[in-house]
């Protein structure tokens, strides 16, 4: 991965802490760009800028999150603001403080430590000899968090007083004053974050908290999806310091989910301050992506007489190189566009958004069956070493993958509608939307240009509403309009 980085402004951007929130599509390279600073660039942060790099969520779809529903479904959004906010000291005492790598650094710092470990210890986070897993961070922190829920005294029928949470369970008698509970944010929580600055100042450090996959592990468009994700935009506001940054990876329709949906959110101005611009790629982008991986191979350099320093210097070349692998269009001649711009275009969703993914899905199935053709016929010769009928099969085998992993599985709730589009028309008129979707179309159709399944457009100038390409072949779609 590393050898076929391609540097946009975002990861300039974040690498320069300008920026604490990272959006972009589904497939733009949010997760690539955060294992690049969490894998790759964590020990020359530390070396040359003193920036310490603890994460949170990494591995794919981190079912250990999924265990914890119930308990996630009992938090209102203020309680996920607690919850994110002792997550994070959690991930801080757990990566920093106790981790071994950084002993030489904080050596001197004895007195910030303790002071650090008894505010933990105030705020109900004990001290853990043993390291923990992500298991046990999050039981750690709904633990903590319950330990901060309102309590009220009762009687039973036998004279026999407890006390209860207002979720009707038995709990410790609560040792905090009233005053305490009604701050929003525990003051013990407050504490251990001015403590762990304080050890920070001392040792000369600063600390990023980094956490990706945020869509992965809760159930994707639900109440307690919603509520998790704005208390954590909160919890940016609220945590974040000097010394200390959050940096989250977001996709950009689960942020437009979770700060509009008639909720509103106060103090957004405050946080989108430090958001990155949405990871977006331009056709030169997804060359230089494409080149770099293609011609990370010194075999593939050598048949095809590349230099990989010409390569890294001159955008002409890497176009140049593109051609020396692939034809230089999918159709034949005449008006047809080259094969860059056609892969560009028909990896394009609704919104105009062209994800690396998408495009290296669409290459990777090409070179696949490229590779049987050969096989299959080892005497045939070619004039490309991925021909225009590997490309196109690319682009059918991307377009099935794009049905059925994010249309369908993503997108439950759309489905039945965006179903029964099969077999149908690729263009399509609001009258004949609305005979196909029926009284809600309006709403409906809203929601598919909204997730880029339509691409709204004016033919004749009339309002029209295209399926685009990469969604074609999936759902069985012939050219043509429907009146």
């Amino acid at each position: 991965m590393e050898a076929a980085r391609v540097e946009t402004s975002v990861f300039t951007d974040l690498l320069l802490d300008r920026v604490d929130l990272v959006p972009g599509t589904k497939g733009s390279g949010k997760s690539a760009l955060y294992r690049i600073f969490v894998d790759f660039l964590a020990p020359a942060l530390l070396a040359n800028r003193k920036v310490v790099v603890a994460h949170g969520v990494q591995s794919h779809g981190d079912s250990v999150f999924m265990a914890f529903h119930e308990q996630f479904e009992e938090l209102s959004e203020d309680e996920f603001v607690d919850f994110w906010c002792i997550y994070l000291v959690s991930l801080a005492h757990e990566q920093f403080v106790k981790s071994p790598t950084y002993g030489n650094l904080l050596s001197g710092c004895e007195s910030e430590i303790a002071a650090f470990k008894r505010a933990c210890e105030r705020a109900r986070i004990p001290e853990i000899a043993a390291a923990k897993s992500l298991k046990d961070i999050l039981d750690w922190a709904l633990n903590a968090l319950r330990g901060f829920r309102p309590h009220v005294a009762v009687t039973i029928p036998d004279r026999t007083k407890l006390d209860l949470d207002l979720f009707g369970e038995p709990v410790a008698p609560p040792s905090r004053t009233t005053a305490q509970i009604a701050d929003p944010l525990p003051r013990y929580v407050g504490e251990v974050k001015e403590a762990l600055e304080a050890l920070l100042s001392r040792s000369d450090l600063a600390l990023w908290l980094m956490i990706d996959r945020l869509d992965e592990i809760f159930p994707r468009r639900s109440v307690v999806e919603t509520k998790a994700l704005r208390g954590l935009l909160r919890t940016l506001r609220i945590f974040v310091s000097a010394l200390i940054r959050v940096k989250v990876f977001l996709r950009d329709d689960i942020l437009e989910q979770v700060t509009t949906g008639g909720q509103g959110f106060t103090a957004l101005t405050h946080i989108t301050a430090r958001q990155a611009d949405t990871l977006k790629w331009s056709p030169d982008s997804i060359l230089t992506l494409v080149t770099k991986r293609l011609f990370a191979s010194e075999t593939l350099c050598s048949f095809t007489g590349v230099d990989p320093e010409r390569l890294a210097a001159s955008p002409e070349f890497r176009l140049e190189a593109f051609y020396r692998v692939f034809p230089r269009t999918v159709y034949s001649p005449p008006n047809q566009s080259e094969t860059l711009r056609w892969i560009y275009t028909h990896t394009m969703d609704g919104r105009r958004v062209v994800t690396p993914r998408d495009v290296i899905d669409l290459l990777t199935k090409a070179k696949q069956q490229q590779q049987d053709e050969y096989q299959s016929d080892q005497e045939g010769e070619t004039d490309s070493i991925i021909g225009s009928a590997a490309i196109r099969y690319g682009l059918s085998e991307l377009s099935a993958r794009k049905r059925d992993t994010y249309l369908r599985a993503e997108l439950p709730h759309l489905w039945p509608d965006i179903e029964r589009f099969r077999g149908q028309k690729t263009e399509w008129t609001e009258s004949a939307l609305g005979s196909l979707l029926g009284k809600r179309s309006k709403v409906v159709v809203s929601d598919l240009v909204s997730i880029g399944f339509l691409a709204p457009a004016t033919t004749g100038g009339r309002r029209t509403y295209k399926v685009p390409f990469v969604y074609r072949d999936g759902l069985e779609l012939t050219q043509g309009r429907m009146p």
